[in-house]
Protein backbone atom coordinates (compact mmCIF):
# COMPACT_ATOMS: atom_id res chain seq x y z
CA UNK A 1 0.00 0.00 0.00
CA UNK A 2 2.91 2.34 1.06
CA UNK A 3 4.03 1.51 -3.14
CA UNK A 4 0.91 2.60 -4.12
CA UNK A 5 0.85 5.55 -2.33
CA UNK A 6 4.06 6.28 -3.49
CA UNK A 7 3.01 6.53 -6.68
CA UNK A 8 0.30 9.28 -6.22
CA UNK A 9 1.90 11.16 -3.35
CA UNK A 10 5.10 13.19 -5.82
CA UNK A 11 1.76 14.34 -8.16
CA UNK A 12 -0.02 15.34 -5.38
CA UNK A 13 3.39 17.48 -4.12
CA UNK A 14 3.60 19.05 -7.50
CA UNK A 15 -0.02 20.44 -7.68
CA UNK A 16 0.05 21.56 -3.99
CA UNK A 17 3.35 23.38 -5.34
CA UNK A 18 1.38 24.92 -8.39
CA UNK A 19 -1.28 25.63 -6.05
CA UNK A 20 0.62 28.14 -4.16
CA UNK A 21 1.79 29.33 -6.75
CA UNK A 22 -1.40 30.40 -8.07
CA UNK A 23 -2.22 31.71 -4.84
CA UNK A 24 1.07 34.18 -4.61
CA UNK A 25 2.03 34.59 -8.09
CA UNK A 26 0.23 36.49 -10.97
CA UNK A 27 0.78 34.60 -13.84
CA UNK A 28 -1.45 34.24 -16.90
CA UNK A 29 -2.73 30.66 -16.93
CA UNK A 30 -3.90 30.92 -20.27
CA UNK A 31 -0.73 31.19 -21.58
CA UNK A 32 0.89 28.83 -19.35
CA UNK A 33 -2.03 26.50 -20.72
CA UNK A 34 -1.27 27.59 -24.50
CA UNK A 35 2.41 26.81 -23.76
CA UNK A 36 1.49 23.39 -22.49
CA UNK A 37 -1.00 22.30 -25.06
CA UNK A 38 0.95 24.44 -28.50
CA UNK A 39 4.63 23.28 -27.61
CA UNK A 40 5.37 21.17 -24.85
CA UNK A 41 2.92 18.52 -24.82
CA UNK A 42 3.51 18.24 -29.19
CA UNK A 43 7.26 18.23 -28.25
CA UNK A 44 6.65 15.02 -25.60
CA UNK A 45 4.67 13.02 -28.27
CA UNK A 46 6.62 13.43 -31.26
CA UNK A 47 9.91 13.02 -28.82
CA UNK A 48 7.84 9.31 -27.54
CA UNK A 49 6.56 8.36 -31.24
CA UNK A 50 10.49 9.02 -32.28
CA UNK A 51 11.95 7.03 -29.56
CA UNK A 52 8.75 4.21 -28.74
CA UNK A 53 9.75 0.84 -29.56
CA UNK A 54 6.45 -0.28 -29.97
CA UNK A 55 4.76 -1.92 -33.06
CA UNK A 56 0.52 -1.28 -34.31
CA UNK A 57 0.47 -5.10 -33.68
CA UNK A 58 1.67 -4.08 -30.17
CA UNK A 59 -0.75 -1.35 -29.38
CA UNK A 60 -3.89 -2.13 -31.43
CA UNK A 61 -5.84 -3.93 -28.42
CA UNK A 62 -5.34 -0.72 -26.40
CA UNK A 63 -5.86 1.57 -29.34
CA UNK A 64 -9.19 -0.38 -29.71
CA UNK A 65 -9.93 -0.60 -25.90
CA UNK A 66 -9.33 3.38 -25.63
CA UNK A 67 -12.32 3.92 -28.55
CA UNK A 68 -15.02 1.78 -26.97
CA UNK A 69 -14.28 3.28 -23.73
CA UNK A 70 -14.70 7.06 -24.88
CA UNK A 71 -17.87 5.38 -26.83
CA UNK A 72 -19.32 4.08 -24.19
CA UNK A 73 -18.91 6.51 -21.80
CA UNK A 74 -19.85 8.69 -24.16
CA UNK A 75 -23.23 6.79 -24.09
CA UNK A 76 -23.48 6.46 -20.62
CA UNK A 77 -23.23 10.67 -19.80
CA UNK A 78 -25.73 10.67 -22.37
CA UNK A 79 -28.27 8.77 -20.59
CA UNK A 80 -27.68 9.37 -17.44
CA UNK A 81 -27.40 13.76 -18.28
CA UNK A 82 -31.12 13.49 -20.01
CA UNK A 83 -33.03 15.17 -17.45
CA UNK A 84 -30.27 17.52 -16.67
CA UNK A 85 -31.00 20.06 -20.01
CA UNK A 86 -29.85 20.28 -22.68
CA UNK A 87 -26.17 22.48 -21.49
CA UNK A 88 -25.64 20.38 -18.65
CA UNK A 89 -25.33 17.17 -20.71
CA UNK A 90 -23.16 18.01 -22.84
CA UNK A 91 -20.83 19.03 -19.66
CA UNK A 92 -21.55 15.77 -18.51
CA UNK A 93 -20.54 14.28 -21.66
CA UNK A 94 -17.59 16.62 -22.23
CA UNK A 95 -15.72 15.65 -18.54
CA UNK A 96 -16.70 11.79 -18.72
CA UNK A 97 -14.92 11.13 -22.03
CA UNK A 98 -12.49 13.13 -21.77
CA UNK A 99 -10.03 12.27 -18.88
CA UNK A 100 -6.88 14.12 -17.33
CA UNK A 101 -4.50 11.57 -19.68
CA UNK A 102 -1.89 14.12 -20.10
CA UNK A 103 -1.24 16.28 -17.26
CA UNK A 104 -1.41 13.48 -14.48
CA UNK A 105 -1.95 10.41 -16.89
CA UNK A 106 2.01 9.94 -18.16
CA UNK A 107 3.38 10.89 -14.60
CA UNK A 108 1.15 8.13 -12.68
CA UNK A 109 1.83 5.81 -15.25
CA UNK A 110 5.33 6.15 -15.51
CA UNK A 111 5.33 5.87 -11.69
CA UNK A 112 2.96 3.31 -11.44
CA UNK A 113 4.31 1.32 -14.71
CA UNK A 114 7.57 2.40 -15.47
CA UNK A 115 9.10 3.44 -19.07
CA UNK A 116 6.75 0.08 -20.68
CA UNK A 117 3.66 1.97 -19.22
CA UNK A 118 4.98 5.52 -20.02
CA UNK A 119 4.92 3.96 -23.87
CA UNK A 120 1.33 3.14 -23.81
CA UNK A 121 -0.02 5.53 -21.93
CA UNK A 122 1.29 7.95 -24.82
CA UNK A 123 -1.21 5.94 -27.21
CA UNK A 124 -4.25 6.47 -24.80
CA UNK A 125 -3.17 9.96 -24.76
CA UNK A 126 -2.79 10.44 -28.64
CA UNK A 127 -6.07 8.54 -29.63
CA UNK A 128 -8.31 10.13 -26.68
CA UNK A 129 -7.28 13.68 -28.14
CA UNK A 130 -7.88 12.71 -31.35
CA UNK A 131 -11.59 11.42 -30.24
CA UNK A 132 -11.98 14.48 -28.43
CA UNK A 133 -11.14 17.18 -31.02
CA UNK A 134 -12.90 15.63 -34.35
CA UNK A 135 -16.34 14.06 -32.69
CA UNK A 136 -16.89 16.49 -29.33
CA UNK A 137 -16.55 19.76 -30.72
CA UNK A 138 -18.69 18.72 -33.47
CA UNK A 139 -21.75 17.39 -30.87
CA UNK A 140 -21.31 20.09 -28.54
CA UNK A 141 -21.46 22.91 -31.48
CA UNK A 142 -23.96 20.90 -33.26
CA UNK A 143 -22.41 22.36 -37.09
CA UNK A 144 -21.06 18.71 -38.20
CA UNK A 145 -18.22 17.10 -38.76
CA UNK A 146 -16.41 19.60 -40.75
CA UNK A 147 -15.60 22.01 -38.07
CA UNK A 148 -14.42 19.23 -35.50
CA UNK A 149 -12.01 18.06 -38.21
CA UNK A 150 -10.84 21.49 -39.01
CA UNK A 151 -9.74 21.99 -35.15
CA UNK A 152 -8.05 18.58 -35.37
CA UNK A 153 -5.87 19.41 -38.49
CA UNK A 154 -4.91 22.68 -36.36
CA UNK A 155 -3.70 21.09 -33.37
CA UNK A 156 0.20 21.03 -33.35
CA UNK A 157 -0.36 17.92 -30.65
CA UNK A 158 -1.80 16.18 -33.78
CA UNK A 159 0.69 16.79 -36.33
CA UNK A 160 3.15 15.69 -33.56
CA UNK A 161 2.47 12.43 -34.06
CA UNK A 162 2.99 11.73 -38.27
CA UNK A 163 6.53 13.56 -37.19
CA UNK A 164 7.42 11.30 -34.29
CA UNK A 165 6.74 8.15 -36.68
CA UNK A 166 8.73 10.03 -39.51
CA UNK A 167 11.66 10.27 -37.55
CA UNK A 168 11.37 7.21 -36.33
CA UNK A 169 11.22 5.53 -39.76
CA UNK A 170 14.50 6.96 -41.17
CA UNK A 171 16.11 5.77 -37.69
CA UNK A 172 19.40 8.00 -37.24
CA UNK A 173 19.79 11.14 -34.96
CA UNK A 174 18.91 14.38 -35.99
CA UNK A 175 21.71 17.13 -37.02
CA UNK A 176 23.23 19.39 -34.60
CA UNK A 177 21.48 17.09 -31.76
CA UNK A 178 18.32 18.46 -32.38
CA UNK A 179 16.73 15.43 -30.53
CA UNK A 180 18.54 16.54 -27.84
CA UNK A 181 16.51 19.64 -27.79
CA UNK A 182 12.89 17.77 -28.37
CA UNK A 183 14.15 15.88 -25.43
CA UNK A 184 14.67 18.82 -23.13
CA UNK A 185 10.93 20.24 -24.30
CA UNK A 186 9.68 16.51 -23.66
CA UNK A 187 11.03 16.43 -20.35
CA UNK A 188 9.22 19.99 -19.34
CA UNK A 189 5.72 19.08 -20.59
CA UNK A 190 4.49 16.53 -17.86
CA UNK A 191 5.71 19.02 -14.65
CA UNK A 192 4.59 22.11 -16.37
CA UNK A 193 0.98 20.60 -16.81
CA UNK A 194 1.05 19.26 -13.26
CA UNK A 195 1.90 22.51 -12.02
CA UNK A 196 -0.66 24.24 -14.24
CA UNK A 197 -3.29 21.85 -12.81
CA UNK A 198 -2.45 23.11 -9.48
CA UNK A 199 -2.65 27.05 -10.52
CA UNK A 200 -6.15 26.06 -11.73
CA UNK A 201 -7.24 25.02 -8.69
CA UNK A 202 -6.06 27.47 -6.87
CA UNK A 203 -8.44 29.79 -9.15
CA UNK A 204 -11.00 27.88 -9.43
CA UNK A 205 -14.23 28.22 -7.09
CA UNK A 206 -14.45 24.28 -4.91
CA UNK A 207 -18.46 23.92 -4.71
CA UNK A 208 -19.57 20.53 -3.83
CA UNK A 209 -23.12 19.56 -4.93
CA UNK A 210 -24.82 16.43 -5.90
CA UNK A 211 -24.03 17.12 -9.80
CA UNK A 212 -19.97 17.64 -8.93
CA UNK A 213 -20.11 14.44 -7.01
CA UNK A 214 -21.63 12.45 -9.25
CA UNK A 215 -20.12 13.68 -12.30
CA UNK A 216 -16.65 13.01 -10.50
CA UNK A 217 -17.40 9.50 -9.48
CA UNK A 218 -18.85 8.79 -13.31
CA UNK A 219 -15.27 10.19 -14.60
CA UNK A 220 -13.11 8.43 -11.99
CA UNK A 221 -14.81 4.79 -11.00
CA UNK A 222 -17.02 4.68 -14.15
CA UNK A 223 -14.05 5.30 -17.00
CA UNK A 224 -12.21 2.95 -14.65
CA UNK A 225 -15.28 0.01 -14.66
CA UNK A 226 -15.90 0.23 -18.43
CA UNK A 227 -12.41 -0.07 -19.16
CA UNK A 228 -11.43 -2.79 -17.43
CA UNK A 229 -14.84 -4.50 -18.85
CA UNK A 230 -13.79 -3.44 -22.24
CA UNK A 231 -9.74 -4.84 -21.57
CA UNK A 232 -10.94 -8.09 -20.49
CA UNK A 233 -13.55 -8.57 -23.47
CA UNK A 234 -10.68 -7.67 -25.88
CA UNK A 235 -8.62 -10.25 -23.96
CA UNK A 236 -5.79 -7.45 -23.37
CA UNK A 237 -1.84 -8.37 -21.75
CA UNK A 238 -1.73 -7.39 -18.75
CA UNK A 239 0.44 -4.36 -18.68
CA UNK A 240 -2.41 -2.98 -21.94
CA UNK A 241 -4.88 -3.63 -19.46
CA UNK A 242 -3.79 -1.92 -16.28
CA UNK A 243 -2.69 1.16 -18.58
CA UNK A 244 -6.08 1.13 -20.07
CA UNK A 245 -7.62 1.37 -16.46
CA UNK A 246 -5.21 3.26 -14.72
CA UNK A 247 -5.84 6.27 -17.80
CA UNK A 248 -9.19 5.97 -17.99
CA UNK A 249 -9.62 6.19 -13.96
CA UNK A 250 -8.21 9.85 -14.28
CA UNK A 251 -9.70 13.64 -13.26
CA UNK A 252 -11.37 15.41 -15.98
CA UNK A 253 -8.98 17.06 -17.97
CA UNK A 254 -8.82 20.85 -17.90
CA UNK A 255 -9.15 21.11 -21.64
CA UNK A 256 -12.51 20.48 -21.08
CA UNK A 257 -13.24 23.92 -19.74
CA UNK A 258 -11.76 25.11 -22.86
CA UNK A 259 -14.02 23.46 -24.92
CA UNK A 260 -17.38 23.62 -23.21
CA UNK A 261 -16.40 28.21 -23.25
CA UNK A 262 -15.86 27.56 -26.85
CA UNK A 263 -18.35 25.60 -28.10
CA UNK A 264 -20.91 24.79 -25.90
CA UNK A 265 -21.74 23.47 -22.02
CA UNK A 266 -22.20 24.60 -19.00
CA UNK A 267 -18.64 26.07 -18.49
CA UNK A 268 -18.57 26.79 -14.66
CA UNK A 269 -20.00 23.49 -14.04
CA UNK A 270 -17.08 22.05 -16.09
CA UNK A 271 -14.66 23.28 -14.48
CA UNK A 272 -15.70 22.80 -11.00
CA UNK A 273 -16.09 18.97 -12.30
CA UNK A 274 -12.15 19.07 -13.12
CA UNK A 275 -11.36 20.68 -9.52
CA UNK A 276 -13.10 18.11 -7.67
CA UNK A 277 -12.56 15.23 -9.44
CA UNK A 278 -8.96 16.22 -9.62
CA UNK A 279 -9.11 16.21 -5.41
CA UNK A 280 -11.43 13.15 -5.18
CA UNK A 281 -8.86 11.23 -7.14
CA UNK A 282 -6.31 11.37 -5.06
CA UNK A 283 -8.27 8.92 -2.78
CA UNK A 284 -9.64 6.66 -6.10
CA UNK A 285 -6.54 6.40 -7.52
CA UNK A 286 -4.73 4.31 -4.73
CA UNK A 287 -7.73 2.58 -5.10
CA UNK A 288 -7.63 1.78 -9.08
CA UNK A 289 -3.75 0.83 -8.65
CA UNK A 290 -4.41 -0.87 -5.68
CA UNK A 291 -6.56 -3.35 -7.77
CA UNK A 292 -4.70 -3.39 -10.32
CA UNK A 293 -1.62 -4.69 -8.59
CA UNK A 294 -3.79 -7.47 -6.68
Amino acid sequence: MIAIFSTVIPVAVIVAIGFLVGKTLLLDLPTLSRLSIYVLFPALIAYKMYRNTLTLDDCLGLIVGCVLTYGLMFLTAMVLGRGLGKTVQKSLVLTSVMPNAGNMGLAVAFLALGEPGLERAIIYLVVSNVLLFSITPAFLKGGGWRPGLSLTLKLPLVWAIPTGLALRLFGTSLPLKLDTGLEILAVAATPVAILILGIQIARSPLKFSLYEGGASVLRLLGGAIIAYVVGKALGLGTLDLQVLVLQSAMPAAIVTFLIAQEFGGDAPRTVRVVVVSTLLSFLTLPLVLFVLSA
